[in-house]
């Protein structure tokens, strides 16, 4: 990977200030301009490895956090890592364990990419259909979410279902995302609590 991105600033930035990888400068700027964590706050980090974004956490909270990637993350001190899919129910309940509530949800998950712009964008859809799943069983009222997607056919599709479940949500494109992406961050404040819709179908991002 040093050879891959080794002319890349933000990766050498990244690395000389100690962090895993460059998404950690992209969590840094996403929270200097949307302030969403507190001191207490209890975080989970959804697509979690390398760890890099559990860093940032780590100098900003001092509430429990927990990561969770279907890779082994590398030990950080003062963060729980699990080793699963954030989806499966017994992942679901371990994290219940670990947290007696949650704050806070990020998730800077995204499928291993083909090239093909509208298939990992559908990709991308469904990994966020989940995360938003994860959020809408385990989120405190009041707590809020950061969630990477990718611009494309279903994103406005995908908006709208956070909308319904936050008072305020938003989009920001990280200065640090690289040129040509479709990258898109979703920032969700204040979670209402969720009700199910029983005309509503959250795994057909075509309804």
């Amino acid at each position: 990977m040093g050879s891959q991105w080794s002319n890349d600033k933000a990766y050498r930035q990244a690395k000389k200030s100690g962090y895993r990888s460059r998404a950690a400068l992209k969590l840094q700027e996403i929270l200097r301009k949307n302030p969403v964590i507190r001191q207490d706050d209890n975080i989970l980090d959804l697509g979690a490895a390398p760890g890099s974004w559990l860093q940032v956490l780590r100098e900003m909270t001092d509430g429990v956090l927990v990561g969770v990637d279907i890779n082994p993350i590398n030990p950080i001190p003062g963060v729980t890592t699990l080793t699963g899919d954030f989806s499966d129910p017994v992942v679901i309940a371990r994290i219940r364990e670990l947290m007696p509530e949650v704050n806070g949800i990020v998730c800077d998950a995204s499928p291993k990419l083909s090239g093909t712009r509208s298939y990992d964008q559908a990709r991308a859809i469904d990994l966020n259909q989940q995360a938003l799943r994860v959020a809408r069983t385990l989120l405190k009222r009041g707590g809020n979410l950061i969630m990477k997607s990718f611009q494309g056919e279903d994103f406005s599709w995908l908006y709208n279902q956070v909308k319904k479940d936050f008072y305020s949500v938003r989009t920001y494109k990280a200065q640090t995302t690289r040129k040509g992406s479709t990258e898109m961050y979703i920032i969700a404040k204040n979670f209402i609590g969720y009700e199910p819709d029983p005309e509503e179908n959250l795994s057909d991002g075509s309804a």
